[in-house]
């Protein structure tokens, strides 16, 4: 008897840790789609995160994002930013799927390491006034340009 009730424990526990999982899963799919909003006509109008043009932009800066923050960790953990993408995969919410492609959708991701830090950009296929290309170093400041490729003197993206 009681080695069925040990079971039923573990089993809840079991359950209860999956439904946490998938409960954090998608609060951070939440937090990167885009919200809709009713406007008074009836039609839904795309409300976007942040000061982002376009869907394809919400997605870009959502994976820099998740880079910026998983090289914080990864540096506060081992002293030093990784020197690549694939050694960053395991930290934080980046994963090994996210290094596999410098592909992301509309954009082409760019990992490059320096000396103390890093360079990431996101460049898209196609530079029009929907896609921006984005720029961002170890001081975690996203950079947009509509115009050129972003760098540092590029505006800054909420």
């Amino acid at each position: 008897m009681e080695g069925s009730s040990v079971i039923g424990r573990r089993k809840r526990r079991l359950y209860a840790g999956i439904l946490a999982v998938g409960m954090v899963g998608a609060g951070m799919a939440l937090g990167q789609a885009q919200a809709v909003q009713e406007p008074a006509g009836g039609t839904s109008q795309p409300k976007l995160v942040g000061d982002a043009r376009s869907e394809s932009e919400v997605l870009a800066l959502g994976y820099m994002r998740v880079v910026l923050r998983a090289e914080h960790a990864y540096k506060k953990k081992h002293g030093q930013y990784t020197n690549s993408l694939s050694a960053l995969a395991g930290t934080g919410s980046f994963t090994k799927r996210m290094a596999q492609s410098t592909d992301r959708g509309d954009y082409t991701a760019s990992f490059r390491s320096r000396k103390d830090g890093f360079i990431l950009t996101m460049t898209p296929k196609h530079m029009d006034a929907e896609h921006r290309s984005f720029y961002a170093e170890e001081d975690g400041v996203i950079h947009g340009d509509d115009q050129k490729p972003a760098d540092l003197e590029s505006p800054r993206v909420q």
